[in-house]
């Protein structure tokens, strides 16, 4: 065999080697993709749930009302905050985002 035949297939078995690293890689990404993903959306089920606890007890304290003269507190204009970010976080929430990967 001379050196570049010799050579040649010692660059193919290299490409080849190359090429399955590379398809290993490319699995083993999408695998941590996923894993991101799924911890994103339970993050996203938290903060929703915590939003709509948040926005319960809002209302529950929104129905007292104050003296007309009265400063309201800082933990009800918190709270009616997160009340208004909860409604805007829903009607800006894309659908198709809630539905899981198949």
């Amino acid at each position: 065999m001379n050196p570049l035949n010799a050579r040649k297939q010692i660059l193919i078995a290299e490409s080849e080697l190359n090429r399955a690293q590379l398809v290993q890689d490319w699995r083993t990404m999408a695998d941590e993709v996923h894993a991101l993903a799924d911890k994103a959306r339970t993050v996203r089920s938290f903060a929703s749930a915590t939003a709509t606890l948040v926005a319960g007890v809002a209302s529950f304290w929104r129905k007292k009302k104050p003296p007309a003269d009265a400063k309201p507190s800082l933990l009800k204009t918190i709270f009616k905050g997160a009340a208004q970010i909860t409604t805007l976080w829903s009607a800006f929430r894309s659908p198709a985002r809630d539905q899981p990967d198949l």
